[in-house]
């Protein structure tokens, strides 16, 4: 049978007369139409209860794939660069090392004091106080508080700051307070600081 003749018969079924108890009465064009037909819709459901678990799967290892191997070109950069930490971990620890020694310990201490108390009456200041104040201890430190009162002139003042800043062990200055002695003399000043020193919390860094 040609295209024209089927679509010529096609034309003249009646959908009322078709028996769907007796599927095989039915015209061929008919027949091929709803074989189509049947054949889109297990398609489609196929698709929506199985085909399209496999896409979320597939789009799950995808994406799993790209993590995996920005995983991997990181390992390998670092497995590359790996000797260059090394070098990089053994001029911290020199770096370190090197802080350590500034911090003093507890027997150098009076030490510490006696060195801002020279570079205090060098600078042409009186001293009224230099007292330890309670330790503050962090994880990896200890602070020494020393409470400083000075008296001089403002450059004598901005002499002995300096000169704490740059003693060999490290000294942080904190809580400026600068006031005229007395309306008197208002070039005699009288500075409050106070100083911080630190020392290696051992016992810190093994908690």
């Amino acid at each position: 049978m040609s295209l024209a003749d089927s679509l010529a018969s096609l034309r003249k079924v009646d959908l009322g007369d078709l028996d769907l108890n007796n599927l095989g009465s039915w015209p061929a064009p008919v027949k091929a139409i709803a074989c189509f037909l049947l054949l889109v819709a297990v398609l489609a459901l196929g698709y929506n209860f199985h085909l399209k678990d496999l896409q979320a799967d597939l789009d799950q290892q995808r994406s799993e794939e790209l993590t995996l191997k920005e995983q991997f070109s990181s390992k390998a950069f670092q497995s590359a660069n790996l000797e260059a930490y090394k070098e990089q971990m053994k001029e911290m620890e020199v770096s370190f090392g090197a802080l350590l020694r500034q911090l003093p310990s507890d027997t150098e201490v009076p030490g510490l004091l006696e060195d801002i108390t020279r570079t205090g009456l060098g600078s042409g200041l009186e001293f009224e106080e230099i007292k330890l104040l309670p330790e503050a201890a962090q994880q990896f430190y200890i602070e020494l508080p020393i409470q400083i009162t000075v008296v001089g002139a403002y450059h004598d003042l901005a002499t002995f700051v300096s000169g704490v800043a740059s003693l060999p062990r490290i000294v942080t200055l904190h809580d400026f307070d600068i006031k005229p002695v007395n309306a008197a003399s208002p070039n005699k000043l009288r500075m409050s600081i106070l100083a911080k020193t630190y020392r290696y919390n051992e016992t810190g860094v093994q908690k």
